[in-house]
């Protein structure tokens, strides 16, 4: 009799193990076509008053983003983002170009906050089908359009006693990302990218015409990114 147990405990655990294998290989032929990022990392403003940017002169501050991404094809994907980097003018202007700001009643330092949305559809350079298809290492980049909105404290010059003003802006911008992708797992990979927000405006920090382009945001994050399927599909 107890034999005969044992070897039925044996028979339902082989089927038991056998039907868990099935569930997991037929889990995993359901694409993972959407992909959870999380950055961070430092960036910096290209501004009228940002810096010297030829001499390394200029504030370095953090951004972070938040991303959803749907695969749309074994090499293009749609990607939303959003997220905030911290933006600070710097250097040290020579007296020139300080008694030309002061004529103009242009600010002498801008820092604050710039919240930013966008839409980009990005492509791989090595296509895959399914998540656990895709190569160990992989190259992604893209360009859409996003909005900005921005919010600043401004002086009008470089005195401590000076109470800085309060300035938001709203603006238009086009985002160019590309990235590095490392799979570190059946579900996630983690990815150095670098990201321009080309902006449609000079006048992020109260100073307009100091440099040949507008002002402009740049960013180097290292990202996780992590596939996943909607729960009804778990």
């Amino acid at each position: 009799m107890n034999a005969l147990v044992k070897h039925l405990t044996v028979v339902l655990f082989i089927l038991s193990s056998g039907s868990i294998s099935a569930q997991n290989f037929y889990k995993e032929r359901i694409s993972r076509d959407n992909i959870l990022t999380v950055g961070l990392g430092p960036s910096f403003s290209y501004l009228d008053n940002g810096g010297q940017y030829r001499d390394f002169n200029f504030a370095v501050k953090p951004a972070f983003s938040v991303s959803l991404t749907n695969k749309l094809s074994e090499m293009v994907e749609l990607r939303a983002s959003t997220g905030v980097q911290w933006i600070s003018s710097g250097g040290n202007p020579p007296t020139t170009l300080r008694d030309k700001w002061y004529f103009e009643n242009a600010s002498f330092t801008a820092k604050g906050s710039a919240y930013f949305f966008d839409l980009i559809p990005s492509f791989y350079l090595i296509p895959f089908s399914n998540h656990m298809h895709r190569s160990k290492v992989n190259l992604y980049g893209g360009a859409g359009l996003g909005v900005m909105h921005v919010r600043t404290e401004q002086t009008k010059s470089f005195s401590p006693e000076e109470a800085p003003t309060e300035h938001q802006i709203t603006t238009g911008y086009v985002p160019v990302r590309a990235g590095l992708s490392l799979r570190i797992g059946p579900y996630s990979d983690i990815a150095g990218e670098g990201t321009m927000l080309w902006t449609f405006t000079d006048n992020l920090d109260g100073n307009v015409g100091n440099n040949r382009y507008g002002d402009h945001l740049f960013q180097a994050q290292i990202v996780f990114r992590r596939y996943f399927i909607p729960k009804t599909q778990d």
